[in-house]
């Protein structure tokens, strides 16, 4: 079993319990203040400050909160991010890429890349653009029509049933993640049509090796002044745009599943996953339900359990 340790502030301990309340397990060990479960990671924080990530996926899932093994920032620094950071990066021409939908039980994976030129970032920032993280779910599709008609972008949707192909074959989810960075970015560039950027800046989920690792089967890999960085949506306006693309894009998957299945379909992978994951098995087949979950996550054996 994979395990990964990182140490954390206080208001980002705060911030993880009060984003994961939904996802609690109970874990009665000493030492222990909060205790989640999202997918087939489980995470638990310590009175310590220190956090436990374990289980398939930790290592990846626990990237986006920070490096193992060292304090966490607010704000990244070069040091903790695995590529070099250029000063003033924020204010230059960038390509960002992130993506949203990995930890949840319901719905695709989305990817999006995007492109806001230094004239553009005032505007964007002005906007309101930032860690999708920090927006509701209703400001962000009403921010969504604005940027896309704006900005160079693209936007990938991994279906569920094709998730779950490629997960049975043997496919990590950091491969198809790594996949759809790279298609993305290919698409942006094209759209682009040789319009000058100075960085890609890919929201890091893996080291940049094992990203690499990840595309050595691919025709085409985007890999020229390409940067990676933990918390890049802090870091330029660029990725904080693409999380809020990536995000609306999950949700309307969301939307569309959550009319197929006729009840409202939950986020994440909590105990209401469970139940309502349970509901359709019952109402309309496995085949139904396999369909629009990620079906080698823990919540498929919960939820036949609710079936006897």
């Amino acid at each position: 079993m994979s395990n990964t340790t990182l140490v954390m502030t206080e208001r980002e301990i705060e911030q993880l319990i009060e984003r994961y309340q939904s996802n609690k397990i109970e874990r009665n060990a000493p030492g222990v203040r909060f205790c989640f479960k999202v997918g087939t990671v489980t995470v638990t924080i310590y009175n310590s400050k220190k956090v436990l990530f374990q289980g398939g996926g930790a290592a990846e899932f626990a990237q986006q909160f920070g490096s193992p093994n060292a304090p966490s920032t607010k704000r990244p620094s070069k040091k903790t991010t695995g590529t070099h950071l250029p000063d003033h990066l924020a204010k230059l021409s960038v390509i960002g890429s992130d993506e949203t939908g990995t930890g949840d039980y319901f719905g695709p994976i989305t990817v999006t890349a995007c492109f806001v030129p230094a004239s553009e970032i005032g505007w964007v920032t002005e906007y309101g653009v930032k860690d999708s993280k920090m927006l509701t779910d209703d400001l962000m599709r009403q921010m969504a029509p604005a940027l896309k008609e704006s900005l160079i972008h693209s936007t990938l949707v991994l279906p569920n049933p094709k998730y779950n192909e490629l997960q049975a074959s043997g496919m990590s989810q950091g491969k198809m993640k790594g996949m759809m960075h790279n298609q993305a970015l290919l698409h942006v560039l094209r759209k682009m049509d040789g319009a000058s950027y100075d960085y890609i800046l890919i929201d890091q989920f893996a080291e940049a090796s094992t990203y690499y690792r990840y595309l050595s089967d691919v025709p085409t890999v985007v890999n020229e002044r390409v940067l990676f960085a933990t918390k890049a949506e802090q870091i330029h306006v660029s990725v904080a745009a693409a999380s809020i693309l990536a995000r609306v894009a999950f949700l309307e998957e969301i939307d569309r599943l959550s009319e197929i299945a006729g009840v409202t379909i939950p986020k994440g992978a909590s105990s209401k996953v469970d139940q309502i994951a349970a509901r359709i098995w019952k109402q309309r087949g496995e085949d139904v339900l396999r369909s629009m979950t990620k079906w080698h996550f823990a919540n498929t054996l919960k939820a036949k359990k609710k079936l006897t």
